[in-house]
């Protein structure tokens, strides 16, 4: 008699995980009554780079898409917003949305150049779109050119009266915006797409082979994590009230921090851009007063990270235990046995 099986995907520590999501979840929905300005502040700016992270990490750690130049949707998305606010006179949370979708509109032709390079040239490629656009809107006076601009103030009194009103409107869309995009990546790679994700990956000739649409399925991917870096920068500059081409547009702030998250905490996992975002502040806030050293501690963590632990710091810790808070696996499992079977499928490098 053949044996009958079921496919399972949740395990125990991600049914406890789940409850401790929660409860993380209802303590950050009560930080406002009990933390100062300065606090929402760093949850914002940890809930963009948790949202940026998840991001780059959906493109490189799942679709093998390993882009240097996400700083240039951000930069987009916080113009958009000036221009939407300031230009065309929309309320500011309106322009929010909208400017995520003028970054991930303008990722697609951007997509159809960056897409006939592979490898390092497409990496490099990726950047030097990003320069083009930053040279671009360097050029535009209505948008306070090379300078860059403030938000007026009637814009601001727009959002809120108050500071303190705004600091609480931006906490909650920040959080919005770190939550969303963790439960965005999440089901997407539990779907059949996510297993179309790392089978372009691995390879894309045999992706083709078994009827994935290879171009339309990065197309998708890099303009959902356009989208997300543009509503990342129209958020950020809402908060800071001035964009400016070179902040717009870091390469350091907006990319090469969110590598290092990815890289420490572990790529092709849900879990690794969480624990990275926390190592990252952790390290800020013990080491930023340091000067150049905390530079240099940042760069030989992550060289260390790279040569001994490939998997970053949440392989060292999941794969002994067998963790997994946000399984996207899919396992046999038979039904007359607690003995769980080889996996059918992995949509992750690092689960």
């Amino acid at each position: 008699m053949a044996a009958a099986w079921r496919i399972e995907r949740s395990t125990a520590a991600s049914r406890a995980a789940l409850f401790a999501v929660a409860l993380a979840f209802a303590a950050l929905l009560a930080l406002p009554a009990r933390g100062d300005s300065g606090d929402l502040r760093l949850a914002v700016e940890i809930c963009y780079s948790l949202a940026l992270a998840q991001a780059w990490n959906l493109l490189a750690g799942y679709t093998g898409l390993v882009s240097v130049g996400q700083q240039a949707y951000v930069g987009l998305g916080g113009y958009a917003f000036f221009a939407l606010t300031v230009l065309a006179g929309m309320p500011p949370l309106p322009s929010l949305a909208l400017a995520g979708l003028v970054a991930a509109a303008l990722a697609l032709p951007t997509a159809f150049v960056v897409f006939r390079l592979h490898g390092a040239y497409f990496a490099i490629g990726t950047w030097v779109v990003a320069e083009v656009f930053r040279l671009l809107l360097a050029q535009m006076r209505p948008l306070g050119g090379g300078t860059g601009m403030s938000l007026p103030v009637a814009v601001v009194r727009d959002l809120a009266q108050s500071r303190g009103a705004r600091d609480l409107i931006t906490y909650y869309l920040g959080l919005g915006l770190g939550l969303g995009t963790v439960l965005l990546v999440f089901f997407w790679l539990r779907s059949r797409q996510g297993l179309a994700l790392t089978a372009i990956r691995d390879s894309e000739t045999a992706a083709a082979s078994v009827g994935i649409d290879n171009r339309r399925t990065k197309f998708a991917v890099y303009a959902i994590a356009a989208g997300i870096a543009g509503l990342t920068g129209a958020l950020a500059f809402l908060e800071k009230l001035r964009i400016s081409p070179d902040a717009a547009f870091s390469v350091g702030d907006w990319t090469a921090n969110v590598i290092f998250i990815v890289v420490i905490g572990g790529i092709g996992s849900i879990e690794g851009p969480i624990l990275g975002t926390i190592v990252f502040f952790a390290l800020r806030a013990l080491l930023a007063d340091y000067g150049a050293w905390y530079l240099i501690t940042l760069g030989a963590l992550a060289v260390a990270v790279m040569l001994l632990a490939p998997q970053g710091l949440w392989g060292v810790v999941a794969r002994p235990l067998g963790l997994q808070f946000f399984p996207v696996q899919r396992r046999l499992r038979p039904l007359n046995s607690p003995q769980t079977a080889p996996e059918a499928a992995s949509p992750g490098r690092g689960d």
